[in-house]
This record gives C-alpha cells, sequence and structure tokens, in this order.
C-alpha cells in the first residue's frame, strides 16, 4: 500500500512549469530516491509534499487522506517530517533543546526520544553544545536527529550528506539502511553513490516531470537519465 501519492500534482510560477501533472506513489516502509538535474522541480515537488507551497493542480494524499489543502504543521501531526537543503537548526540553542523542540509533537518520553536519535545519527555526547557551533556537516546530522525524534512514518531528507565528511556519508548511508522497512524514506539526493547504496528504488525527476522510475541498476542502464543527468548531458 502507498503511503504517500500524488494524482496529476502541479505546480506553476509565472508561466514556469516547476512540476507538471506527476502521478507518483511511495509504498509504506520503502527507500525512495529522488533525483535529477538542477532545475528539475525536485526542490518544488517536495515543497509541495510538506505543505511549504499549495499546488496550482492536482492532490497529494497520505495515509488514504487528501492532505493537498492541509497547512505544513498539520501534515507533521499526520507523521510526517523533513529536512531541507538549508539547515534550519535553532542555532542559540543547544542541541539537546533543538531535538526536544521536534520530539515534544509525537514523543511520549522527550529526553529517551533525544537521546536515541542523537545517539542513531552519531551525535551522542554533544547534547549540551550550541548547535550554532556545530559544523556544517554536523548540523545537518541534528536536523536528522530531530525529524528522527518526532518518530515519523515518512522521513523526507532534501540532500543530507551535502557538507558531510567521508566517513559521516559513510555512517548516514548506514543509518538510512537500519531505517529501512522501519520508516518510509524520501531521498532527495545528489551523491550517486548514497542513492546507488541506499534506495530501493529512484524516480528521476526532469523538466518537473517524471523522466523514469525503477531500481538503481535500472537507473543506471536507462539512457534517458544517462542523457539528461547521469551523463553529465
Amino acid at each position: 500500500m502507498s503511503l504517500l501519492s500524488t494524482r496529476a500534482l502541479t505546480r506553476h510560477f509565472s508561466g514556469l512549469r516547476a512540476v507538471e501533472n506527476v502521478d507518483f506513489d511511495l509504498p509504506q516502509g520503502e527507500v525512495r530516491a529522488l533525483i535529477g538535474p538542477n532545475g528539475a522541480g525536485k526542490t518544488t515537488f517536495v515543497s509541495l509534499l510538506c505543505g511549504r507551497i499549495p499546488p496550482t493542480s492536482g492532490a497529494v494524499i497520505f495515509d488514504g487522506q487528501d492532505i493537498s489543502a492541509l497547512p505544513a504543521h498539520r501534515r507533521i501531526n499526520l507523521g510526517m517530517a523533513y529536512t531541507f537543503q538549508i539547515t534550519s537548526v535553532f542555532a542559540n540553542l543547544s542541541v539537546h533543546e533543538n531535538v526536544a523542540l521536534a520530539a515534544r509533537r509525537r514523543a511520549a518520553n522527550v529526553d529517551q526520544a533525544v537521546t536515541d536519535a542523537l545517539s542513531r545519527v552519531g551525535l551522542a555526547g554533544r547534547e549540551d553544545q550550541n548547535a550554532g557551533d556545530l559544523s556544517y556537516g554536523h548540523q545537518r546530522l541534528l536536523e536528522i536527529a530531530m525529524g528522527l525524534a518526532q518518530s515519523p512514518r515518512l522521513l523526507i531528507l532534501d540532500e543530507p550528506t551535502q557538507g558531510l565528511a567521508e566517513s559521516e556519508i559513510a555512517a548516514f548511508k548506514a543509518l538510512v539502511r537500519e531505517l529501512a522497512g522501519q520508516v518510509t524514506v524520501l531521498l532527495i539526493e545528489h551523491n550517486m553513490g548514497v542513492v546507488m547504496e541506499t534506495a530501493d528504488r529512484v524516480t528521476v525527476l526532469n523538466f518537473g516531470a517524471i523522466l523514469a522510475e525503477g531500481t538503481p541498476a535500472e537507473i543506471r542502464a536507462n539512457p534517458a537519465v544517462q542523457a539528461a543527468y547521469l551523463g553529465g548531458g
């Protein structure tokens, strides 16, 4: 069963067709990667899923419910969590306080949720550090911890490995593999090594529309995808 679907989802900006008539299905428990060249519409598509912007037309369906008109905070309450390309941590609060703020939305035991989330992303022992003093890569990991602390049903990660060191990327891939089956994950990612090693299936966007979908191996071998994206054409 699909946890998240879109039907004919469309968003235009002053004549620009950023997302055009997209039908998308994400089954429960799957790790799905969303890839495509710059300007393909990935960020707009994710913003439509999260409720940051409204669609021009079409529908977003979560667990069988049409949520197209719901604001972002209502979608979070239903079990969606997300991180964005630009870090959105509270720089003047501690690491613990950042995760606790996120956990309060859904966790029964906030302190335990904070401890578990920080441990999973490799930030255990940094609870008292100011979030603004973390490196950029560690701020990205803190954002993921904030998402995990909400015990989400769907975790949307937008460019999560941007700014991470190689060792941190390896740890991130292990984390996604650990989450697989427990949480449905939508991963927007440019690092093709991460995509190929973590995703069950891959959706390719190009010019606001779905160009291809398939397993990582199928996507790597797809001539249209190679021409539009993987080959740098």
